[in-house]
């Protein structure tokens, strides 16, 4: 498991009338495809789910992603705490 880094920035999601997604404070992107992004943050691995699905922007370098898409769903999946503390058990 990766161990989450604080990341210089902020962590933000920004929602553009259901058509473009900005997020911030990204550490990874652990998956895509044309209906689900999995993005790994510093409070936790977020899951979004749309139509037609694209990474516009990636740069893991200022913690940055930008998604055009149709966003039908997002859910985030435990935080940073629960997974720092997790990885800490099992190196």
């Amino acid at each position: 498991m990766q161990d989450i880094q604080t990341n210089s920035q902020p962590h933000n999601v920004i929602i553009n009338q259901r058509q473009s997604l900005s997020v911030t404070g990204v550490v990874d992107v652990s998956g895509f495809d044309e209906q689900t992004v999995n993005i790994l943050t510093t409070e936790g691995n977020l899951i979004v789910k749309g139509e037609s699905l694209h990474i516009s922007t990636l740069s893991l370098d200022t913690g940055q992603v930008s998604v055009d898409c149709r966003i039908i769903s997002m859910q985030y999946l435990g935080d940073s705490k629960q997974q720092s503390f997790m990885s800490r058990i099992f190196r």
